[in-house]
Order: C-alpha cells, then structure tokens, then sequence
C-alpha cells in the first residue's frame, strides 16, 4: 500500500466518458506530491453503463441544435450529479473535488474548437464539491492539439514505464525519454470496433475472439493503413469526425464483398499495426490500458510485432486510468501547477488548465 501522509493529500473524483460510450467512469483516489514526486492511491472505482438512451443522446449530440445542444449539456451534468452522489454515500466518501472530463462532442483544434459536455457549475452546485472542467479548450487557444491530456499522469504517476499505451476509443501514446514525454493519438480503435460489432448484437469483441476467427482483407488493410493521418509527424490527434470522415467511408467500399467478422479481423489487425509502429524500437517495456487491455487477440497481435515487453497491469488500473489521470489534472490545477504540456500538445506554452467551479 502506498501511504499518503503530506498536508498536500487530497481526496479526488476523477470523471471519463470516452468516445467509445462504454460508460461514465467514476475513481475516487488521495492523489499526493511530497517534494516533485507525486503519488495516488485509488480508494475505490465504478463504471455507469450507458443505457440506450443515453448512448444515442450522446452519440447524436453532434447534430443538435445550440438550444437543444446546451439542454443536453446541462442534463448530462445532472446525470453525472446523481451518479457521483450515488457513488459517495455507498462509499461513504467525502471528497475535497471532483475533476470532470466531460463527454467530447466535437474535437476541431485546427479550426480552433473543442467540445466537452457535461456543466462543471452545475456538477459543483448540484454537489456542494469544487468542481473543475472544460481541461482541453486552453490548450486549443493557445494553438495546440487539446489532446492527448493523460501523458502528464503517464510522467507523473507510472514513471516506472518507457512507453503508456491507451486502448479506448483510440489508441493513444506516451514516449518518455531523459524526464521528457512526447504524445499524440495512434489510431481508431473501440470507436470502430465496438460499433462493428453492434452489427451482429454484441456490444464488444470479447477477448479479440471474433477477430480471431476471421480472415483479414488485404487491400481493405492496406487502404487504411495509407490514410494520410499516419503520415503525419506529432502532435496530432483525432475525434470521430476523422472517423466519420476517413473510416467509414473506406469500409462502406467492402461491406457488400466482406462480412462483419472479416472487418473486424481487419480493423484489429490494422491497429495492430499502428500500434506497434508507434513504440519505438529501443521500447523495453510498455504499459497497456484502457479496454482494449482486455481485447487478448489485439494485445498478442501487438506484441508479434515489438520488441517492447506488453505489460497489462491489474484491473483497476486497465479500467479507470483515464479517469484516475483526470483526477490528478484537476489535483494539479488547484495546486496552481502545469497539468498540459506543449511538447504533447503542440501549443505554443505549457498551462494550467481546467476552470474551477466552487
């Protein structure tokens, strides 16, 4: 067990809703700095699956008006509300803040915007716990990507690894090297692959086994794997207007000569790929969260293709790092300390992001 013992230690809900619409995850953990090194411990941890409802409010948001846009804004607040209240009285916690990441709606740095939903005051009032969001759209100002946010945890907090690896929605990575990190996202992965799989009435592909059994489509493989987006140098990242955008519209060309399970082997293998190309060949070990973790087919095919040791960790940490970063990002900005770093990013300068709602 780690002890936590410095008048810093505070007590922190970090909130994540990923692209893929798994679910709201809630980690509640003490998150602590002694001198420049920083500590957590996680207390305790709880993902709220998505009912149909909500995955096809959210998964529409897009196409909303403003009216109807900041009504969803305010009743995805009122959701997270309810759920955090739920969470704390069962564990009878008592928080000193909660860190939301909100739920990405539209991801456009390049033009300037980015979108995560999810009222930070109404989160607070609603509470009674200082409450701070909105952690992207500083960064974006600032000229930067607004993503990927996690590599400041992967520095900080799982110091021990060469390389962090998230399998969520997308794939994104952490590099470090001599006390420097570099970052940016790799691929598409559940974002594709679990609505694939809707497809045949599954909600995922259980353990990559579906994959598994299929055949891949080589020139289906080779014309994702030519999509300008890997040619490009980081800082980058993507939302899933890039997949609407360049994804589909590749895979709607094979549907009609490739079945479901076939795609499926194929967008697998296809991550696989990107994945590996992305940890650098002197990597020794590697750390791999996120549900994709979970996906034994991907984590295998992954590891064929490195040198680089895949470490899975426990569960907790598979299923709530984005979250228990999140926590630390908002740990950070009420500590008044950098929590983006621009050699991620791409902005002009490092900050201190995230508005901060009492």
């Amino acid at each position: 067990m780690i002890a936590l013992s410095s008048e810093k230690k505070k007590l922190g809900i970090g909130l994540m809703s990923g692209t893929s619409l798994d679910g709201l995850d809630i980690a509640a953990c003490y998150y602590d700095q002694n001198n420049d090194k920083y500590q957590y411990k996680v207390i305790d941890a709880h993902t709220i699956y998505y009912s149909d409802s909500w995955k096809n409010r959210l998964l529409q948001a897009e196409n909303l008006s403003g009216r109807a846009l900041q009504e969803l804004h305010i009743d995805f607040a009122r959701f997270c509300v309810q759920e955090i209240i739920t969470f704390l009285k069962r564990k009878n916690l008592k928080p000193d803040f909660i860190a939301s990441h909100g739920h990405t709606v539209f991801h456009q740095p390049q033009l300037g915007y980015t979108l995560q939903i999810g009222c930070g005051a109404t989160i607070a009032a609603n509470t009674g716990i200082t409450t701070v969001s909105d952690f992207r759209q500083t960064d974006v100002a600032h000229g930067g990507q607004g993503a990927p946010l996690v590599p400041i945890g992967d520095l900080y907090l799982f110091s021990d690894y060469e390389v962090c690896i998230n399998l969520g929605g997308f794939a994104n990575i952490s590099i470090k090297e001599q006390n420097q990190i570099i970052a940016y996202d790799i691929c598409p992965v559940n974002i594709i692959l679990n609505d694939l799989c809707k497809k045949i009435n599954l909600p995922y592909d259980d353990q990559g086994n579906i994959a598994k059994a299929g055949n891949v489509s080589s020139e289906l493989l080779k014309q994702l794997n030519e999509l300008e987006f890997y040619k490009q140098k980081a800082p980058k990242s993507l939302g899933a207007e890039w997949v609407r955008g360049q994804i589909t519209p590749v895979i709607h060309q094979f549907e009609k000569e490739i079945n479901v399970q076939d795609i499926i082997a194929t967008i697998t293998a296809h991550a696989a790929i990107q994945i590996a190309a992305a940890i650098p060949s002197n990597t020794k070990n590697a750390l791999v969260t996120g549900g994709g973790a979970l996906n034994t087919f991907l984590i295998n095919s992954i590891q064929e293709k490195t040198r680089a040791h895949i470490y899975v960790p426990e569960l907790n940490v598979i299923n709530y790092k984005e979250a228990i970063i999140f926590g630390f990002l908002g740990f950070l900005r009420l500590n008044n300390k950098t929590n983006i770093l621009k050699a991620v990013t791409g902005a002009k300068k490092d900050s201190c992001s995230g508005v901060i709602h009492l």
